[in-house]
């Protein structure tokens, strides 16, 4: 997900509301751009039969399917997320592909899940939006069982992560109410410094804590790319809103910053995350924090 400083109820208004509706539009072209993330976290589970997993911030489901594919019908896949938009969207794909991957539209920093249930929790960047990510872990913790993993995937800096503040930039002249990022907050980059988020692991009862810097190649088609970047993130949420004479200033500006990134038919960047791993042990077993390098 992408999105900027918004409390936990602007979290839940904005994700059931215009940003939810511009993911559920973008549905195909972001299973396709983060692909890679999917497949990462879904080979990260392995084969142990019978696991129940739970898939944290899942949108519109696809990481929650694929991960129900790998686990068979021993096993179960419960998606969350906020928006009820992208989950009637996941449940309508799990019908068509009749599977038994579940979800529940609700926050899983407050949700009540059963206790000790899960044996692996995932997440591809949908932690980053918690307003009380301490709180969150420590509620998904009661959710697994002793020895259970966790493995999320959030982004790194936004200076590590250029293509995903291209807009951003080439909009600000023309754009002046254009809100500032502020990585201390729910949003896309907010697990940026990983010295916080294995603090906040630590806080919340996680141990073997280790996260790791990932650089995935990402691409997508060249004739979306307008339609991205006009729909998704801060520049997109404002240019719903825009006069026509706006939108096409911006677009114009925008879609020249990005030419950088246009190879053929193709754009292509790297994105620079974590691979943020824990493990659920027992309370006698003192955590262990490792930041890798």
């Amino acid at each position: 997900m992408d999105s900027t400083h918004q409390t936990e109820g602007t979290q839940t208004a904005l994700w059931n509301g215009s940003a939810g509706r511009a993911w559920v539009a973008a549905q195909e072209l972001l299973d396709q751009m983060f692909k890679p993330f999917e497949n990462l976290l879904v080979d990260m589970m392995g084969t142990a039969a019978g696991l129940r997993v739970l898939d944290v911030g899942c949108g519109t489901g696809s990481t929650t399917l694929a991960a129900a594919r790998r686990v068979g019908v021993a096993g179960h896949c419960i998606g969350v997320d906020v928006s009820a938009p992208m989950i009637a969207v996941a449940q309508a794909r799990a019908e068509r592909e009749d599977s038994t991957a579940s979800f529940v539209c609700a926050d899983a920093q407050t949700h009540t899940f059963e206790l000790a249930s899960f044996d692996r929790i995932t997440s591809r960047f949908g932690v980053t939006f918690f307003d009380d990510p301490v709180s969150a872990f420590a509620n998904l913790r009661r959710a697994a069982r002793d020895g259970a993993e966790l493995r999320c995937i959030a982004w790194r800096s936004a200076v590590d992560n250029p293509f995903m503040t291209t807009a951003e930039r080439a909009a600000a002249p023309v754009l002046p109410n254009l809100p500032a990022r502020r990585p201390d907050a729910p949003g896309q980059f907010s697990f940026a410094d990983r010295h916080r988020v294995s603090s906040i692991l630590e806080a919340s009862g996680w141990a073997e804590i280790d996260i790791r810097p990932i650089d995935i190649d990402c691409t997508l088609p060249e004739q979306e790319l307008v339609s991205y970047f006009s729909r998704l993130g801060p520049v997109g949420m404002i240019l719903q809103e825009a006069d026509e004479r706006t939108r096409v200033s911006v677009i114009e500006s925008v879609r020249a910053a990005f030419e950088p990134y246009v190879h053929g038919t193709d754009v292509r960047y790297t994105a620079a995350c974590w691979m943020v791993s824990a493990r659920a042990l027992t309370t006698s077993v003192s955590p262990k924090a490792v930041v890798g390098v």
